[in-house]
């Protein structure tokens, strides 16, 4: 595409299809007359126009007047958010948690608001698609989830919709395939018009979702690609993302291949500083209302048992004895749903809301780990309401070479134990035990009998904690742009690790966080130097 001498083209940072579609354009733009009706009259300053600010292929021109977007305003309450969830039957369990913790995240947004400047924002058109949980994935886990399913990932995906809209952002829920279709496929003929649609400034969504927005827009996808951040639980590590490396070494799965920035993949847990770590917030406090009720509850003699499926009580030896040995300590209760044959002397309260889970917990001493499932919202939930954990060691560590749960995963991590976030936290909150060693456990039970805990709740997991950290991610994380970088170089602090030892160990012994946008900064002779 040869410059115009009186219009040479600006920096193209950010918009890597800019000049493929000025070409495009050039050769097309007379094949609908929706085109010359935006002012596209054959030049390429119409072109750049057209394709900068009726489309956003392109970057606006410097002195060009575009619509100024809304500032973003802490949102009071969620009025506005209700009518999207209410008429999606995928997102009942979201809506009903949502709901109940309304007045808790109304007031971490004003308590957040009063910490920090958070005026100067501008509010963005967000796009969220979960799609594991529509109809068409074939998953049943949105149906599932009032009988004992998983609920990791709707916990994940409820108080990011939460967080985003009390942040004072435009939230677009999609929860099927024409849903999708009607945000993604505005148009007035041929050519799209932002006055008919509306242009999303991220996408949230996860893999399966991210095959269904594939699927549904084709190849144009490809516009959308830096703005995209994809809820995976376990995270995409470096060898699984890239498609030739995952073809030469035959890494092939369904999650793998996916060729985005390391970082677009937001998890549960801070997994590794290669993907973002988005979390989730525990829920460890009743509604105001019911909140005195709630503190003054007696904490009894009992335990409570992490495993609402049968399999969890079943599979692997060890288990049955492991509980009887609890058993001689405490009272044992569970909430396991009507298929689990469990112990006589269990008193079983079946699957029940999370109000009265939180009040099981409020009343126990420990809350008991299987081994399964892992990594779960449910043990910093216990930890959040004073009872502390029993989190069991898992060895040989788990990993997609000898476990069912990691297979086709694109992740080579080790799982060490049932929770290995609480492992990091520890004592006196959360007590390692071999369940097949019974000296061990006997040694845990006493010293928990023997101690009192407050209740203990990491900020990052917080409802203002996640406030906090997704306003960041929002404003300062920018996957589109290779100039930008952030965290400022001026927040480095070097650490010298021995040989074999990874960053993420080398700054979690340091009290920090290991940041890979460090790395090029690093990586030189000068800087290795000083």
């Amino acid at each position: 595409m040869k410059e115009d001498e009186n219009f040479p083209l600006p920096p193209m940072d950010g918009y890597p299809n800019c000049k493929e579609k000025l070409k495009w354009m050039k050769d097309m733009w007379r094949t609908d007359p929706c085109y010359s009706h935006h002012g596209v009259n054959g030049s390429l300053p119409s072109f750049f126009i057209y394709l900068s600010e009726v489309e956003s292929w392109c970057p606006v021109l410097p002195g060009r007047v575009v619509p100024t977007m809304d500032p973003a305003v802490i949102k009071e309450s969620f009025k506005g958010l209700y009518p999207s969830l209410a008429n999606k039957g995928q997102l009942r369990w979201i809506h009903q948690r949502i709901q109940s913790m309304e007045e808790v995240w109304v007031e971490a947004g004003r308590s957040l608001s009063a910490k920090y400047n958070l005026t100067e924002r501008t509010a963005k058109q967000i796009l969220v698609h979960p799609g594991a949980l529509t109809d068409e994935s074939g998953t049943r886990i949105a149906e599932g989830a009032f009988s004992g399913g998983p609920l990791g990932e709707q916990v994940q995906w409820s108080d990011l919709i939460a967080t985003l809209y009390i942040l004072g952002h435009h939230v677009h829920l999609s929860a099927s395939i024409p849903a999708l279709k009607a945000f993604l496929q505005g148009k007035t003929n041929g050519c799209p018009s932002r006055h008919l649609k509306v242009e999303p400034n991220l996408i949230y969504t996860d893999i399966v979702g991210l095959r269904q927005i594939q699927e549904v827009i084709g190849s144009s996808w490809i516009k959308y690609k830096c703005i995209f951040r994809i809820l995976d639980t376990f995270g995409t590590e470096p060898d699984f993302n890239h498609p030739d490396w995952v073809k030469k070494h035959h890494l092939h799965g369904p999650f793998g291949g996916l060729n985005m920035t390391l970082l677009q993949f937001y998890t549960m847990f801070p997994h590794t500083p290669d993907n973002t770590f988005l979390g989730f917030v525990v829920q460890h406090q009743l509604m105001s209302k019911e909140s005195e009720q709630f503190k003054s509850t007696k904490r009894q003699n009992q335990a409570l048992v992490y495993g609402k499926r049968a399999t969890f009580w079943q599979e692997g030896r060890g288990r049955q004895a492991y509980v009887d040995l609890i058993h001689k300590y405490l009272d044992v209760h569970g909430t396991a749903d009507n298929t689990a044959a469990i112990p006589s002397y269990v008193k079983n309260h079946g699957i029940i809301k999370g109000h009265d889970v939180q009040t099981l917990l409020r009343q126990s001493k420990v809350f008991v780990g299987l081994g399964i499932p892992l990594e779960g919202p449910a043990p910093l939930e216990a930890l959040a309401n004073g009872c502390a954990f029993l989190n069991p060691k898992i060895q040989p560590p788990l990993s997609r070479l000898n476990s069912e749960i990691f297979k086709g995963k694109p992740t080579i991590r080790e799982v060490t134990s049932q929770h290995p976030y609480a492992e990091a936290i520890g004592e006196p909150y959360v007590w390692m035990v071999d369940i097949h060693n019974e000296t061990e456990v006997k040694r845990a039970l006493t010293a928990i009998l023997n101690q009192t805990i407050e209740p203990y709740l990491p900020y990052e997991f917080s409802c203002e904690g996640m406030l906090q950290r997704v306003n960041v991610l929002i404003e300062k994380q920018d996957l589109c742009s290779s100039t930008r970088s952030w965290p400022p170089f001026s927040a480095l602090q070097v650490v010298k690790a021995e040989a074999g030892t990874s960053c993420k160990k080398a700054c979690q012994r340091m009290g920090l966080i290991c940041e890979p946008a460090f790395f090029p900064n690093l990586n030189s002779v000068t800087n290795l130097a000083k």
